[in-house]
């Protein structure tokens, strides 16, 4: 160690140690200085603090008295709003108790009115009484001389009148009951026309003759020997398979299906139709192919009887039975007239009627609908078509007696005893004789019209004669020249005898006679 590091090392303690003090105090004062400078802040942020809750103090009491300002004002004006309230409703029962005191006033005077006439009522009741006993005496004393002067006793007297009055009025009856019937049955005819004539109509539907024979179009006619096949053997498998005759004749581009089975010709076409387009035609493919078209056929026959259901609008189940039946009649024709088509209208036009009348609609159509069922099977079954469509629609799930005794009488074939059967009849008529329904009417409606105006125009002084509205009336245009006004209505009125005593015709046929004077010129 150096002699001197002991001499420095003192120095500096010392030194040190003199240092000490100093900066103790000089701390000290700092401490002070800021405590000082904390304590004016503190006392500065605490009179901020009292002057910010002062403001916040008079601002609360400023709105509050506002908020209590502004609920008076509401409490006053709900107080006027009951006050008003309360003025209406007392103002209401003073009047109720004026019209009561007005009411209790009336009905003391009614009462007194009342007391008064029941007073003159029994004054009036006793003088009655009075007269009475003395009217009972004078006929009594004059039944006691009528007795003595016809010599009769009172029993005898009694029956002679009680006879004279019994054949007075017995003769009064019976014209009063023939009166009243002739009126009843007048309305009655007139309320049926105008039913009949509003389902009419009401319903009208589009007819078309059905035919016997189909037609194929062929792409060439060298199908025609491919039809035919080696030494026609394809064609007679055809035929036998189907049971239609295949007709292949020098028209060019068809071959001729015939069939009165409507469903095996139909058959037959589609079969020949799906051969044509193969191209394959041999005995093995012809039978595939109608095995395939009959199996088909079924799938579609009962399609066509579920629309035929829906078409008609029938209410309740129908099994697929009566539906197969009914997908057959659209392949069955009367006298040109699709079947299927057929009931669908009558469906209609019974349901019209029936709502007419104020019976059962869905009921009525149900019968109209099912009447002809026994059509698709009346070939298969023995009795007629009424009788087989009965059993048929009871077989398969029919229940409703309506129905049943609609299907069995609609040709009068039983006694009629529902009022549906009726409707049921009624409707068949009208459908079968509209014109264009069946050929043999359509042929006897364009001969009553052709006979009409034939008729008209054989009469002198008549250039034309025309029979309009489906020959209810005839319009005859007459010549100016040759008749004048009073020919008219003469010409007009032996027309009309004429037509009477020559033509048959349904309802009424009007007549009208034109004729004018048309006077031309030209200017020139």
């Amino acid at each position: 160690m150096p002699e001197w590091l002991p001499y420095v090392l003192g120095g500096a303690l010392a030194a040190l140690v003199g240092a000490l003090p100093a900066g103790y105090f000089l701390a000290r004062l700092q401490d002070r200085s800021r405590l000082a400078n904390a304590q004016a802040r503190g006392a500065e942020i605490a009179a901020q603090a009292r002057r910010e809750a002062d403001n916040l103090l008079k601002d609360a009491q400023l709105q509050a008295k506002e908020d209590l300002f502004k609920r008076q004002e509401e409490f006053k004006r709900e107080m006027e709003k009951e006050r008003g309230k309360l003025r209406e409703q007392e103002h209401r029962l003073e009047k109720r108790e004026d019209l009561f005191d007005q009411k209790q006033r009336e009905q003391q005077e009614s009462d007194k009115m009342l007391k008064v006439a029941q007073k003159k009522l029994a004054e009036r009741k006793e003088i009655v009484d009075c007269k009475t006993k003395e009217l009972e005496g004078l006929l009594k004393t004059q039944g006691d001389k009528l007795l003595e002067i016809a010599k009769l006793n009172r029993d005898q007297a009694e029956k002679m009148l009680l006879e004279r009055v019994e054949n007075e009025l017995s003769n009064e009856v019976a014209g009063r009951i023939q009166k009243h019937e002739a009126q009843i049955k007048s309305v009655a005819e007139e309320k049926a026309r105008e039913i009949l004539v509003s389902a009419i109509q009401r319903y009208s539907a589009a007819h078309t003759a059905d035919t016997t024979v189909s037609t194929v179009d062929i792409p060439s006619d060298d199908m025609k020997g491919r039809i035919i096949g080696r030494e026609g053997r394809n064609i007679r498998t055809f035929e036998k398979a189907t049971g239609v005759d295949v007709i292949v004749d020098d028209t060019p581009g068809v071959v001729i299906v015939s069939a009165f089975d409507n469903v095996r010709r139909e058959i037959g076409r589609l079969s020949l139709i799906k051969l044509i387009q193969d191209g394959r035609i041999h005995p093995s493919r012809i039978e595939e192919v109608v095995k395939e078209t009959q199996e088909e056929m079924d799938r579609h026959i009962l399609e066509i009887g579920k629309q035929a259901v829906q078409d008609a609008n029938v209410v309740g189940p129908v099994q697929d039975k009566l539906m197969q039946l009914l997908g057959r009649l659209r392949f069955r024709t009367s006298y040109s007239q699709n079947v299927l088509q057929h009931s669908v209208e009558v469906a209609h036009l019974c349901g019209m009627m029936a709502d007419d009348l104020g019976l059962n609609g869905p009921l009525a159509r149900r019968c109209g609908l099912l009447h002809d069922v026994g059509k698709a099977a009346d070939h298969e079954m023995e009795g007629g078509h009424p009788k087989v469509g009965a059993e048929l629609a009871k077989r398969y799930g029919e229940t409703s007696k309506e129905v049943l005794h609609a299907i069995l009488g609609h040709h009068d074939d039983v006694t009629i005893g529902h009022i549906y059967t009726v409707l049921v009849a009624a409707a068949d008529a009208i459908s079968a004789s509209r014109p264009g329904a069946r050929r043999e009417t359509l042929e006897k409606y364009v001969k009553r019209l052709e006979e009409l105006e034939a008729l008209a125009s054989g009469f002198p002084g008549v250039e034309h004669a025309y029979a309009i509205q489906a020959g209810r009336e005839v319009r005859v245009l007459a010549n100016a020249s040759q008749l004048t006004d009073s020919d008219s209505v003469r010409l007009c009125r032996e027309i009309a005898k004429a037509i009477e005593q020559q033509l048959n015709y349904p309802g009424e046929i009007k007549v009208t006679v034109v004729r004018e004077i048309r006077a031309v010129e030209m200017a020139k």
